[in-house]
């Protein structure tokens, strides 16, 4: 079927024509021609009918017909084989076919014919539709019995849509004629049939013509004229104008309607309904004036879309007519309710748009808001005036009456649509729109800074307490959406004041004058919630102590807030004895503390209050409630209405849900473990993060950072194990990494992953890395549990804990392993490099090392990775495994700074020899890898340390011995570093100073004899062990270690075991990490014996006189590990000191001092506790060179252990051009765990660390002090 006969055509434009008629409702209301165009070309996305059309079908018809023949020809030839070189997959094929079958002869002839045969048929259509236009204007004619100019037509349609209505051609002197019919001297019916065809006339000729003065002034005259069929019209016209026409024609048609209705409400006073009358929007004047209104706000709101193509003057015109209409006002407006009041324009725009759209359009765009806000401070600030004196006005008339505006909201919310509509409006109603109109206006200008020039406006009657609303909350929520404008309206001590007055009111056993109790509580509690959010509204809470308690002192409001919720939970409020508050008042204001204890500088000021426990004590006592409902008995009443019971179930949920928010911060996750609800607390998380619900309102980001946070602890790790959260995350990682898509890949394969980690694996990757950062969920997850290997795996057996991964991803230690995984290559890569994160952190990698042998298995697989694999001999292969497999040999196989070994890079290089660096089948290590180590040289500044440590022998014990070295120690080390012995003598006199001056001894001294037979009967771990050949090497590649040193090490460490294990307390809990003393190395104690080069007499004097300070607490990690000068809570929680007081100010400063990283870190879902715990658990071992760890000790001995903290925020502050560009690479967590820190030495920062200490050091020290009780 290749060519259309002329019984074609005619069927075609049958066709055609019905399915214009089925799309023309949908056609008709597009505001132009371009959207008339839109919809028909998306109609078979928008239409369900769409196929269903007889014109869609015929279509479809004649295209099988046509290239049927030519799509089974070239699909044969697929299937023979002649596309290969397409490549395999169904949706590939398809598009091959359709792209042969585009070139073909076939189509172009089709597409040539059908064009053809289309323009006739559209031609032929419009014809008959002009023919049918030119019949009814002459039975028009006839019927009126008077001659009319004849028309002159053409075969095209000129309109804003071809479909539904039409334009003739029209001259000059005939609208000249249309415009002297027009006058308003004219008969009646002469006027309408110049109406009539005015509207057929193009209305760009119309107004471009030179009679358009004159026309203009005549169709105003027509648009005010009390005929509704003239006015009804003269609009239509208008309408057509406005959605066909440029901005300098629409212009002037704006401009006539504006200034019609500005005369019209000059002249004829309207008066506005009083008492129980009201307005009828059905009777003939205000139908007339709410249509041309109407018309009105549509071209406001429609207009901000085109206007910035056209002149400013152009916009400056429409916006100077509105203005100046809407300015009407009567001078007895603001008058008393008795006064008579006349009817406003702005009356009826709020009525049409109660939310100021047309003004929120106009204010959003720069170029428009510029005029707007000029015209209104230079001539029309009156309407400014205006809008707020009716917001007060308001206020005050509902004094009298509270529960006025909720009904009008409710009337008008109820309000019908369609035949059945309100048509009568009260006064109470009007004057609630314009209220509410008023206050978008109003919000909307204090958004913006210009705008807020243009206050303060006095106004009259003007009272001092304003009754809040739901309205005026909405605008209180814009306001604090934008930063800068709450900064200067919200951010206030008035704002504040005004805000708690209830609440101090309350605090004070009165009750204060609020509408409703409950209501105005609730909505205070949402404005401080908001205003809590941002850093400035949260500082402003914390820190501003301009508010008078109860008790007369002057606090901030973040006391008023916390002191109000606890008597709210312990319903210690009297005043409420009589009224039942809900939950929801309680629940709300929880809220706004946890807005600021869930930031570690709020929970600094609310701890004092244990909010932690008073709402742990509110939710054990919920949930006892609930769980004693007793089982409903049938026949009997139930004891609890199942309302109530959802109730119940809900506040439960809301406490947990606040107790939850604790662990954001690593002191408030001691806060909540030592409530006893943590597992009860993630539980409730996991159940939010599986149904992937925000963690609030106000926060941006879901779960990442709390369970990071969480996991970082031992009772953390255990309690998201319990609750499934770890075996979620280990599924889901599976179902990415082997099962794919489900079906989908059979037909549509998945491309081959390029990188190591696939995309579509990175989530989980990342996820499971955040889980196991730290040692701690290791040792909780892995410790003491050996590998199934099993002897035989199913295909569908998936792998739902850690323990799982290791054995089927990382330790594939057999042919069956191999074989039971559907990718091999990449699960094994996945595998290898969750593995090099891990051993990052050393004390993991002794744990997986002494449980599961790693090296041997590594090296063996890269024997066995050789070109003849029997013999064991022959080249090594290069591929992705081998190469992985490398870089984890050289990484747990060596230790150092970044100066002090080398890491091979896992990407190939181009050329002829694509991996350079040796292959790791044996240890040690090839010397490629390990760089040679500076020969230190004794500088004059080290020689100066040695005369001041000589000269000051006899003046050691006076208390200004301290003070001046340290002025030493950092008059050195701003211009050089201190290593070798000078530093160990300085550090063993500074700990003897220290430790023999009572003021500076922070723990009692302990009874420890140093016997070394009695020791030497301990054994160390296979753990320690492993430790102990770490430090070993490392020693010996410094040089500082003789080949004979092991014994010496192992004795320390046994002595530091013997003497710590008599300061422990016994714990009874299933915690791995309680089980045998200290689960790590200490790596503290291998540091003291590398800087006194070996000497274990040195060492040990040195570590037991250093067990006294306040430092060890922090720098010696196995020292408070369950000790008994920690309270008995804090020491059986399993939560260290180093991470609950360390890592917490560690966060705290990050946000203050480096905000760029702390963002950073909560939108990578990492935190800068772990990596710091981290670096700080192993000395910073394999992330600095050795005079870095070094000086890192000095430091904190001889500066003090808060030292400690502003270390970590240097190295942070270090890094932040790398930690900003690795978190939009969303690998921030490998970065920092896998690079160490290259380029940094304490030296250069010590500045910085100084005016960190001057700045925090009365905070952070003190609070380090108050961890550990002296009383102990």
């Amino acid at each position: 079927m290749s060519q259309f006969s002329s019984e074609d055509e005619a069927e075609l434009q049958s066709l055609l024509r019905e399915l214009l008629k089925g799309v023309k409702d949908r056609i008709s209301g597009a505001p132009s021609v371009e959207c008339a165009e839109e919809i028909l070309l998306h109609l078979e996305e928008t239409d369900k009918n769409f196929h269903n059309y007889e014109f869609v079908k015929y279509l479809r018809e004649y295209v099988e017909s046509s290239l049927g023949a030519v799509i089974e020809e070239e699909t044969e030839n697929f299937t023979r084989g002649d596309g290969h070189a397409v490549g395999s997959g169904q949706d590939t094929v398809v598009h091959a076919v359709t792209k042969r079958t585009r070139e073909s002869t076939q189509y172009k002839q089709m597409m040539q014919t059908l064009k053809q045969t289309m323009m006739v048929v559209v031609e032929s259509l419009i014809n008959k539709f002009e023919e049918d236009q030119l019949k009814k204007e002459e039975m028009d004619r006839k019927s009126q019995h008077e001659q009319s100019s004849s028309h002159y037509t053409d075969n095209c349609s000129d309109s804003d849509s071809s479909f539904n209505q039409s334009y003739a051609f029209i001259k000059h002197e005939q609208l000249q004629v249309i415009s002297e019919k027009l006058d308003p001297g004219r008969p009646r019916e002469l006027r309408l049939e110049a109406l009539q065809s005015l509207c057929y006339a193009p209305p760009s000729d119309v107004l471009s013509c030179e009679s358009w003065t004159g026309l203009r002034r005549n169709l105003s005259a027509a648009l005010t004229d009390p005929d509704p069929e003239l006015s009804d019209k003269v609009l239509q016209f208008f309408a057509k104008t406005f959605s066909s026409s440029p901005l300098n024609v629409t212009k002037d048609v704006y401009s006539s309607i504006a200034k019609s209705l500005e005369a019209h409400f000059l002249y004829h006073k309207l008066s506005f309904p009083s008492g129980s009358t009201s307005i009828d929007a059905n009777r003939p004047d205000m139908a007339r004036l709410l249509k041309q209104m109407r018309l009105m706000n549509d071209f406001q709101k429609e207009v901000t879309t085109f206007w910035i193509r056209h002149p400013e003057k152009y916009m400056e015109e429409i916006i100077e007519n509105t203005l100046s209409f809407l300015a009407l006002h009567s001078e007895q407006a603001m008058s008393s309710p008795g006064s008579e009041k006349s009817l406003e324009p702005v009356h009826l725009i709020s009525l049409l748009d109660i939310k100021a759209t047309w003004f929120k359009k106009w204010m959003h765009g720069y170029y428009s808001r510029t005029v707007v806000l000029r015209l209104l401070e230079r001539k029309y600030k009156s309407l400014i005036v205006n809008a707020l004196q009716q917001c007060i006005y308001y206020f005050d008339s509902c004094d009298s009456v509270r529960e006025e505006p909720l009904e009008i909201i409710h009337s008008l919310e109820h309000q019908q649509i369609g035949p059945a509509r309100r048509t009568l409006y009260t006064s109470k109603e009007l004057e609630f729109v314009y209220f509410v109109h008023s206050l978008c206006v109003l919000g909307r200008l204090v958004m913006y800074t210009n705008g807020r020039k243009l206050f303060p406006i006095k106004v009259k009657k003007r009272r001092d307490s304003l009754s809040p609303t739901n309205l005026v909350m909405e605008v209180l929520r814009t306001l604090c959406d934008r930063t800068e404008c709450a900064v200067e309206c919200l951010y206030q001590i008035p704002v504040i004041e005004t805000l708690l007055a209830p609440v101090i009111t309350l605090l004070k056993g009165k009750l204060p004058k609020l509408n409703s109790l409950e209501s105005g509580l609730t909505h205070i509690a949402d404005m401080l919630a908001r205003i809590a959010t941002t850093e400035r509204g949260l500082s402003l809470l914390l820190y501003d102590r301009n508010l008078v308690s109860a008790e007369g002192e002057n606090i901030s409001a973040a006391h008023v807030v916390v002191q109000f919720t606890q008597r709210l939970l312990a319903k210690e409020l009297h005043v409420f004895s009589e009224l039942e508050i809900p939950p929801a008042v309680s629940g709300a204001f929880i809220f706004v503390c946890r807005q600021m204890y869930n930031t570690c500088e709020g929970l600094q000021v609310l701890r004092p209050y244990s909010l932690h426990e008073c709402i742990a004590k509110a939710w054990r006592k919920t949930s006892s409630m609930s769980e004693r409902v007793p089982t409903p008995v049938p026949g009997a009443p139930p004891a609890i209405t199942s309302q109530e019971l959802q109730s119940v179930v809900a506040w439960e949920e809301m406490l947990l849900d606040n107790l939850l928010n604790f662990a954001a911060t690593p002191k408030g996750l001691l806060l909540l473990q030592q409530t006893g609800a943590i597992n009860e607390c993630v539980t409730y998380m996991f159940s939010r993060f599986t149904k992937k619900l925000q963690v609030s309102r106000c926060e941006k980001f879901g779960y990442g950072v709390m369970v990071t946070q969480v996991a970082s602890t031992a009772p953390g790790i255990v309690a998201l194990q319990s609750s499934g959260f770890v075996q979620t995350i280990v599924v889901e990682l599976w179902s990415a990494l082997e099962c794919g898509r489900e079906d989908v890949r059979v037909v549509h394969p998945k491309s081959t992953p390029m990188d190591p980690i696939d995309r579509s694996c990175l989530k989980s990757f990342l996820s499971l890395v955040n889980l196991l950062s730290s040692p701690y969920a290791v040792w909780e997850l892995l410790g003491h549990r050996a590998l199934p290997n099993k002897m035989e795996y199913n295909l569908r057996e998936m792998a739902t804990s850690v323990l799982d991964l290791m054995d089927r991803l990382i330790i594939i230690n057999s042919d069956t392993k191999i074989h039971s995984l559907f990718n091999y290559e990449q699960s094994h890569t996945f595998g290898l490099r969750l593995l090099s994160l891990l051993c990052c952190n050393l004390d993991s990698f002794l744990l997986l090392e002494s449980q599961y042998n790693l090296s041997e298995l590594l090296l063996q697989g890269q024997r066995d990775n050789v070109t003849d694999p029997p013999s064991g001999e022959g080249e090594f292969i290069i591929d992705g495994l081998s190469v992985e497999r490398n870089h984890v040999l050289v990484r747990i196989g060596s230790v150092g700074g970044p100066s002090e070994r080398r890491l091979p890079p896992r990407a190939l290089q181009k050329g002829n020899d694509p991996y350079p660096w040796p292959i790791v089948s044996t240890y040690p290590l090839p010397k490629y890898y390990i760089l040679d180590v500076p020969k230190a040289l004794r500088t004059k500044q080290e020689s100066e340390i040695s005369a001041f440590l000589a000269s000051s022998k006899e003046t050691e014990r006076d208390a200004s011995w301290m003070d001046d070295c340290r002025r030493q120690f950092c008059k050195i080390m701003a211009t050089n570093t201190l290593t070798g012995y000078v530093l160990a003598d300085l550090l063993e006199r500074v700990v003897l100073h220290l430790s023999s001056s009572s003021t500076d001894c922070f723990f009692p001294p302990a009874e420890y004899k140093v016997v070394d037979h009695s020791v030497k009967t301990r054994s160390l771990s296979s753990v320690e062990q492993l430790g102990v050949g770490i430090s070993l090497r490392y020693g010996k590649f410094l040089k500082l270690l003789r080949e004979d040193s092991e014994q010496d090490l192992c004795l320390l460490l046994k002595h530091c075991q013997e003497f710590l294990s008599q300061q422990r307390v016994s714990v009874s809990s299933e915690l791995s990490c309680f089980q045998d003393g200290y689960p790590g190395h200490d790596w503290f104690a291998s540091t003291v014996f590398l800087l006194m080069h070996g000497d274990v007499g040195r060492s040990l004097s040195l570590l037991l006189r250093f067990s006294r300070l306040l430092p060890s607490a922090f720098l010696w990690p196995p020292r408070l590990h369950s000790s008994v000068h920690l309270p008995i809570e804090i020491a059986q929680s399993g939560i260290h000191p180093i991470y609950s007081c360390t890592a917490h100010y560690v966060e705290m400063l990050l946000k203050a001092e480096v905000p760029l990283v702390f963002s950073a870190f909560r939108m990578s879902g990492f935190t800068p506790s772990q990596i710091c715990i981290q670096w700080l658990g192993q000395c910073f071992w394999n992330y600095l060179d050795w005079p870095e760890v070094c000086h890192y000790v000095a430091i904190c001995v001889i500066m003090g252990p808060d030292y400690q903290v502003y270390m970590c925020i240097s190295a942070l502050r270090h890094l932040q051009q790398d930690i900003l560009q690795h978190t939009q690479t969303q690998d921030l967590q490998v970065f920092l765990k896998e690079e160490p820190i290259h380029g940094f030495r304490v030296s250069n920062y010590l500045e910085y660390m100084e005016g960190l200490e001057c700045n925090y050091r009365s905070m952070v020290l003190s609070d380090m002090r108050s961890i550990l009780p002296r009383s102990s």
